[in-house]
C-alpha cells in the first residue's frame, strides 16, 4: 500500500518555524497498529490520519498520533489538517472534524482567495482538575519552588479535551532555564491523564501576552515548539480565574522560542455569567514537504 503524505508547519508564517506536522489526507484502511508506526517514523510531535466520516454531514473523521499514543484531541494538528483538507478542496467554509474527544470545528482563514491557516474551536469547555504540588512541578521542570507563581491559581490540571498541568511562572529567567526530568514525569505523572506540563509566563512585549513551553516526555515530546491544546485550555484557565462574570479575552501566544521554531498563536476565550463557555485557538500555516509512504 502506498499512501501520500505531506507535512506542514504550524502557527507560524515561515518554512522551519512552528511546529511541524505529518498529515496523511487519505489514511483509509490502516490499522491502529500501522497509523501508530507512521507516526513513530515521522518522530514529530504528532502525526494525523485523514479518514471519511461516519457521519457525512461532518467533513472527516482525524485521528491523532504522538510517536508513543494517540492523543483524543490536539491543536496543532487540527489546525494543521483543516489547512491541508481546505487547500485541497475539501468543502468551503466550516470543516467538522470527528475526534475521540468529540466534534472539532475549524474555520479556515483565508487571504486572497487562498487558505494561509485555521481557527478551532475546542470540543469540550473548560473542565479544571486537581491542584498539583509545587515541589513535583518545580522538580518536573528542574526548576525551584520559588519560580513559581500561585497568586493567580496554584499548578493545576485542566483542558479543554486533552489535559495538561498548567504553571505560571514569575519571570523569563526561569522559562528559558526550564529542561524536563524524565525520572520525575515517571514517578508522578499521569494525574488525571495529564501527562505534559504547561509552563507560561505573562509577558506583554512585541505584541505578545503569554510565552510558554510544553514538555510531554512521557509522550515521546521532550518538548512542543506550538500546543494548541493547551493554549486554547490556558485561555480558559485565565478567563476563569477573572474576577469579571463577562469576559471577551484575547491573547498572542508565542511558544518554541527557546527551540529556535518561534510560534504564534491567536487565543480566545468567552465567559458568560462566570462560566467559560467557548474556548478557540487559530495561526498560520505554511506547507513544507510531501511524498509517499510504503505501508
Amino acid at each position: 500500500m502506498r499512501l501520500d503524505f505531506v507535512t506542514v508547519d504550524v502557527f507560524t508564517e515561515r518554512r522551519f518555524g512552528g511546529n511541524p506536522l505529518a498529515v496523511v489526507p487519505q489514511a483509509a484502511g490502516l490499522s491502529d497498529a500501522q497509523m501508530q508506526a507512521v507516526a513513530a517514523e515521522f518522530n514529530l510531535s504528532e502525526t494525523t490520519f485523514v479518514l471519511p466520516p461516519r457521519d457525512p454531514a461532518h467533513t472527516a473523521q482525524v485521528r491523532i498520533f504522538t510517536p508513543k499514543a494517540e492523543m483524543p484531541f490536539a491543536g496543532h494538528p487540527n489546525v494543521g489538517t483543516a489547512f491541508v483538507v481546505a487547500s485541497r478542496g475539501g468543502g468551503k467554509g466550516r470543516l467538522l472534524f470527528e475526534e475521540k474527544a468529540g466534534l472539532v470545528a475549524l474555520d479556515p482563514i483565508e487571504e486572497g482567495g487562498a487558505v494561509v491557516g485555521a481557527t478551532l474551536t475546542a470540543p469540550q469547555k473548560l473542565s479544571r482538575g486537581d491542584d498539583i504540588a509545587v515541589d513535583v512541578a518545580a522538580a518536573a521542570c528542574s526548576l525551584h519552588v520559588q519560580d513559581i507563581e500561585t497568586i493567580n491559581h496554584s499548578p493545576c490540571i485542566a483542558g479543554c479535551g486533552a489535559p495538561f498541568i498548567f504553571v505560571e511562572l514569575k519571570a523569563r529567567q526561569a522559562l528559558e532555564a526550564a529542561r524536563p526530568r524524565t525520572e520525575v514525569f515517571l514517578e508522578n505523572f499521569p494525574i488525571d491523564g495529564a501527562t505534559g506540563i504547561h509552563l507560561y509566563l505573562r509577558e506583554e512585549l512585541g505584541g505578545v501576552d503569554i510565552r510558554c513551553r510544553m514538555f510531554a516526555p512521557l509522550h515521546g515530546v521532550a518538548e512542543d515548539p506550538a500546543t494548541g491544546s493547551a493554549n486554547v485550555a490556558l485561555a480558559g484557565l485565565l478567563a476563569s480565574v477573572r474576577p469579571e462574570p463577562e469576559l471577551s479575552l484575547r491573547l498572542s501566544i508565542a511558544q518554541g522560542v527557546e527551540m529556535g521554531r518561534p510560534s504564534l498563536m491567536e487565543a480566545a476565550a468567552e465567559k458568560r455569567a462566570g462560566q467559560v463557555v467557548e474556548t478557540r485557538i487559530g495561526g498560520r500555516c505554511v506547507p513544507v514537504m510531501s511524498g509517499t509512504i510504503e505501508i
